[in-house]
């Protein structure tokens, strides 16, 4: 390698350990490097960037002070406070799964396993300074935004066939061609690499191409195959996840979508996406644990905002709204309050205490205290503006659990129509939430607590019609609730028995479906043992096949 690159080379060393950070030192000086830099946290790092512009970072993941080293990266990306022309190297002693997953999802040019030797160093540094400084022209296009003048260089440079980065450049062309959206251009191209070398990154491609070109069963089926190779199947999960939104398949979008968290849980756009499918399923556990793994991953991170931390207590308050279990109730009221507390020794000077309000008014309500919840909500303002589409939402279904429907239903037009007129300020399947909550609270007047109450005593007084309505509608809102469940199904068969009632199969084998899939208590499967008999004296199949 030239010497000159050596010397001339910046290099930005951020390291919190001062014996760490000096073996770089002294290695980098061994190896010819004599502008170094150093930083032993984040916001010193980031200072740095603002001021000089480098060639390469050395960062260690393991950061204790704020950011660690992926927020860090994360942060510099999407600032742009590093250019594409900086190679980004992450050095770390911990490996696990879920680390080193995140990590790649981020695309750094390297990562580097402590102990490492002089040698390895040297031969990573080597590698991508090189890159970094021969492909200087086209990452100085991309970093401009300037993708037309890229794709010329590119296709120049690819047409001479004298380029050691040929196979860069290629994956560099197919990322423009996207970014252009010449779909069909894209789709031949990636069409065409895979016939000379099968790249994961151009399979990935094409995939990327056939969905915007809207060719989903071919993308479908691609993806498949994917999904039975380590190296793809993280991408491919996420990409899959994307494309049964789009289709409005949600349930296997949550499942795709869970599946790739679990792998890498610090991609948070990805943890929010299936959060609001989590909800639209009205899977109220799903959305409660995705939620607490932002407000985890969240602080200190470009993602930190208050309303990470209202976000996870509202949905914890959903999510105990529609179980029956005490203790866990306890546990949420508690986790919730901590989130608050939280918030407040993050954001001191945030204004949000309608919004807490709000959330306190819930708690009461969840409490059963619900003179002091209709205290605290009259009190807010009849503020029309909306500031916060989550606040509003939380407001809404306030307002509806105490009573007050009409102000719920006014309140819901608005945020509808806010969202309508500023598209940018929430995605489709958000949207597609709200509306379903105002069809929802529209048609069930009562809260979710006193819906299963109001059905449960209904059923004790032998009243199975009204009885078999409640628990329809808590069913609806709760379809993943077991107690509901299987007591909609008793009170379906029931009902047939003693009014001489048709059976609702398909109602039947919804309910049966999800309790034959829970882990039930001994009583509970008692129950469901009975009525499986019965179902089996009528002929009936309760299980699809």
């Amino acid at each position: 390698m030239p010497a000159k690159i050596f010397s001339n080379a910046k290099i930005l060393i951020v390291e919190e350990q001062p014996l760490a950070q000096s073996y770089m030192k002294q290695s980098l000086e061994k190896l010819g490097f004599r502008q170094l830099r150093f930083a032993d946290h984040a916001n010193s790092a980031k200072e740095q960037c603002l001021t000089e512009q480098f060639d390469l970072i050395v960062c260690s993941f393991n950061l204790s002070k704020h950011q660690d080293g992926y927020q860090l990266y994360e942060e510099l990306r999407v600032k742009r406070l590093i250019k594409n022309s900086t190679g980004f190297i992450f050095i770390s002693a911990e490996t696990t799964g879920s680390l080193v997953h995140s990590v790649l999802e981020l695309q750094p040019d390297d990562f580097l396993v402590k102990p490492f030797t002089i040698y390895e160093l040297k031969t990573r540094i080597e590698k991508i300074l090189l890159r970094k400084t021969n492909l200087q022209k086209v990452y100085d296009f991309i970093d401009d935004g300037n993708d037309s003048k890229a794709l010329k260089f590119i296709n120049t440079a690819l047409e001479h066939n004298t380029s050691a980065y040929s196979a860069i450049l290629l994956r560099l062309k197919g990322d423009v061609l996207l970014r252009l959206k010449r779909n069909e251009e894209a789709k031949s191209f990636f069409k065409s690499v895979l016939d000379i070398q099968k790249f994961a990154w151009a399979k990935v491609g094409l995939v990327e191409a056939l969905i915007a070109n809207n060719e989903h069963i071919l993308a479908q089926r691609m993806l498949k195959t994917m999904l039975t190779r380590q190296e793809t199947r993280l991408v491919a999960l996420d990409l899959l996840g994307s494309l049964e939104i789009k289709l409005n398949q949600f349930e296997l979008a949550q499942d795709f979508l869970s599946e790739a968290a679990e792998i890498a849980p610090r991609n948070l756009n990805r943890q929010k996406a299936l959060s609001h499918v989590a909800q639209l399923n009205h899977d109220y556990e799903k959305n409660y644990a995705t939620q607490k793994d932002i407000a985890q991953f969240a602080k200190h991170s470009i993602h930190d905002h208050p309303d990470v931390y209202l976000n996870a207590a509202r949905a914890g308050i959903d999510f105990a709204l529609t179980t029956d279990q005490s203790d866990q109730i306890q546990r949420i009221t508690r986790q919730t309050n901590k989130y608050l507390n939280d918030l407040k020794g993050q954001f001191p000077n945030s204004q949000n205490q309608a919004q807490i309000d709000v959330l306190n008014a819930r708690l009461h309500y969840l409490k059963d205290e619900h003179k002091k919840a209709k205290m605290l909500i009259e009190q807010l303002d009849d503020d029309t503006h909306i500031r916060s589409i989550d606040g509003a939402l939380d407001k809404a279904k306030a307002f509806h659990e105490l009573g007050f429907q009409n102000k719920a239903q006014i309140l819901f037009n608005k945020i509808i129509s806010h969202c309508e007129t500023h598209p940018n300020v929430s995605d489709p399947v958000y949207l597609r939430y709200i509306q379903q909550q105002q069809s929802e609270r529209r048609d069930i007047k009562m809260g979710p607590k006193e819906l299963n109450n109001h059905a449960v005593t209904q059923f004790n007084r032998g009243q199975l019609n009204t009885a078999l309505e409640a628990f329809s509608q808590a069913f609806r809102i709760m379809p993943r609730n077991a107690s509901i469940a299987l007591n909609l199904l008793q009170c379906l068969f029931d009902n047939t028995k003693n009014n001489s009632q048709s059976l609702n199969l398909m109602m039947a084998k919804k309910c049966y479906a999800l309790l034959v899939t829970t882990n039930l208590d001994p009583e509970q499967q008692q129950r469901l043992d009975k009525i499986t008999q019965q179902a089996n004296s009528m002929g009936l199949a309760l299980m699809n096949k």
